[in-house]
């Protein structure tokens, strides 16, 4: 029987940066490559999801006039997506979906924007915006270690206890340009302002996203087929000449 993944690709209309939707489509192009049927879901404001019938979840960043059209939708859904992602859903959210996944978001002026509370982080506003290619080594099991992207944001996030940084950075400012952070692990979710996009040039983190998947789907035996990743990776080396790192 043919294996099966589903995707739910959370506001795909008004979240979706930098061409974020990349990391669907990559996530989409490795899974396929493998024989495995891989489905995305498109959720937008008012739809309902079933979570069991999910195996993994997107979210991209937005502009702020798109983040806040979606952010009353996506808190009424903290409920049942925190105990979904508490139990294991592998989960990619990139720049402002990374942000509202934590506790709060500081604005300039003091206002208060309530997260989800999933992963342990708080955003406040910052008074530099951090814009520039990044090169990080990641601290979860990937081979090569580095990952590259482009960072535009103006949040400056902190780690709590219980989340551990996605990767340190070698270049670029990462979660606040002052602790070498970049990211944030907890669970299997995964938060970044990794931009580019960034699972076209990351390809052992877009396997490591599949494996977590079919692990969760099938058992802790279950491992994913080894696939050719020499051009994705060309991308990936092309960026580390271009900053001589």
């Amino acid at each position: 029987m043919e294996m099966q993944l589903v995707l739910a690709h959370l506001y795909p209309q008004h979240m979706n940066l930098y061409g974020d939707r990349g990391n669907v489509l990559a996530l989409q192009y490795r899974a396929q490559k493998r024989g495995i049927n891989f489905h995305v879901v498109d959720i937008e404001m008012g739809q309902d999801v079933d979570w069991h019938e999910v195996d993994m979840v997107f979210m991209g960043g937005g502009e702020d006039s798109h983040q806040a059209m979606i952010y009353e939708d996506f808190l009424n859904r903290k409920s049942r997506l925190s105990e979904s992602l508490s139990l294991g859903l592998p989960m990619l959210a990139i720049c402002g979906a990374y942000q509202l996944l934590g506790h709060e978001y500081v604005t300039a002026d003091g206002n208060r924007l309530e997260g989800i509370g999933y992963l342990d982080i708080t955003t406040r506003a910052g008074s530099v915006r951090s814009i520039g290619d990044v090169v990080c080594d990641g601290v979860l099991s990937l081979t090569p270690k580095t990952l590259v992207g482009f960072e535009n944001h103006g949040g400056q996030t902190y780690l709590g206890d219980l989340a551990g940084p996605l990767a340190h950075v070698r270049l670029g400012r990462g979660n606040n340009g002052e602790d070498g952070t970049e990211g944030a692990v907890q669970g299997h979710t995964i938060g970044t302002y990794l931009h580019g996009s960034l699972l076209p040039k990351n390809p052992h983190l877009t396997d490591l996203l599949l494996t977590w998947a079919i692990k969760r789907r099938l058992g802790p035996d279950a491992n994913l087929a080894p696939l050719d990743a020499s051009w994705e990776l060309a991308a990936h080396d092309v960026i580390l000449r271009r900053v001589k790192i």
